[in-house]
């Protein structure tokens, strides 16, 4: 048989858990602009610097630990929720107060309160984005974690690539305002995700697999942690470099395309291969298969620096953007297998705790050496 049995995916879970990502790619995309403008605004500047670098360390250190926190919430309390639910209130809520302060005038003795808000608001959304994203363990066996996964892939990339268009439609409304519509989509994303996973049961693998019996090997266990975080961290670093530095490599030769369109035109590739790319990955073939593209992203870093003619230029866009479709694919998945299903959270947890510390050492390194950057 060619392709994988979708007949037991919970497609109406995936596509709630799908609108779920849509709603944090969003948030964090009105951050990421806004942040730099709104600090420098209220006269932090060196601070505007070193507070993205701050919280991706800050990420690293925190994603895993709750991470392992929701897993113990799946067992007390036979499912997640509860964690995703508190960390969408208080980022929502954080994304009303800020917006609110801004939409006043905050008074000069005052303005130190918003970067700490900032910061706080940063750690809210790491309280329930790898939860969320475990909720596929709970729903699905692992041959079937790919198929689902490609259509996280699909939206995650289709709403990534629409950061130049909203990045102007955002710096139009003000931050103010973004950042109380950021508030509301969170709560919809939210409220989608509730409605879909209450249809849903906790699968008897999980009811019975927590305690002891599941740390029948520790140092097995701790070396697949380490190999979780291993791997965010590698992938988070190629990822960045993919998307941050080879645009604008590429630019020197696509002149036409500025450097975020052809960053947007990878990230729409990645999405237009996900599904037909997720019929084919096998859970048993991951190894393989991320290996493959993480390989290939890091040859079409390569050769985005050397590419000085247009058709080999785009030929390097082509190749970045389906690579990067197919380490989408498997990363999660991937990590999911490597421990068992009652540590999910703590699997997905480590690995964007090395996604993390990986977007904060890039930027680090671009800040300090002055290499190409968005």
């Amino acid at each position: 048989m060619d392709t994988i049995a979708h007949h037991r995916i919970r497609w109406q879970q995936v596509w709630g858990l799908a609108a779920m990502v849509a709603a944090i790619v969003f948030s964090w995309m009105a951050y990421g602009f806004y942040q730099p403008v709104i600090l420098n605004q209220l006269g932090f500047t060196e601070l505007a610097d070193s507070l993205a670098i701050i919280q991706g360390f800050l990420g690293a250190a925190i994603e895993p630990w709750v991470g392992a926190i929701s897993d113990r919430f799946l067992y007390r309390v036979r499912g997640r929720l509860p964690m995703i639910a508190t960390g969408v209130t208080l980022a929502g809520l954080l994304f009303v107060v800020i917006g609110l302060l801004l939409l006043g005038n905050l008074p000069l003795g005052l303005r130190w309160i918003v970067p700490v808000l900032m910061t706080f608001w940063v750690i809210a959304m790491i309280i329930f984005r790898g939860p969320a994203v475990a909720l596929l363990r709970q729903w699905l066996p692992i041959e079937d974690l790919p198929a689902a996964n490609s259509i996280i892939t699909l939206v995650f990339g289709l709403v990534s690539a629409m950061n130049p268009v909203f990045s102007r439609i955002i710096g139009f409304l003000g931050s103010g305002i973004t950042f109380l519509l950021g508030a509301i989509i969170l709560i919809l994303g939210a409220a989608l995700l509730w409605s879909v996973q209450l249809h849903s049961t906790l699968g008897p693998m999980l009811i019975s697999i927590d305690g002891p019996q599941v740390l029948s090997s520790p140092t097995g266990l701790q070396k697949s942690r380490i190999k979780i975080f291993l791997v965010g961290l590698i992938t988070g670093l190629l990822v960045n470099m993919s998307l941050r530095i080879s645009p604008q490599f590429l630019h020197q030769t696509l002149t036409a395309i500025a450097p975020e369109y052809l960053a947007a035109a990878m990230l729409l590739i990645a999405a237009g291969v996900a599904l037909p790319l997720g019929r084919y990955v096998r859970a048993g073939r991951l190894n393989q298969t991320m290996g493959m593209g993480l390989i290939a992203i890091l040859t079409a870093i390569g050769a985005s620096g050397i590419s000085s003619h247009p058709l080999l230029a785009i030929v390097v866009l082509a190749v970045s953007g389906v690579a990067l479709g197919l380490l989408f694919i498997t990363q999660i998945p991937w990590c999911l297998k490597m421990l068992p299903p009652a540590r999910a959270g703590l699997a997905t947890g480590l690995y964007f705790g090395g996604m993390g510390a990986a977007t904060a050492l890039l930027s680090l390194l671009l800040q300090h050496c002055q290499l190409p950057s968005n």
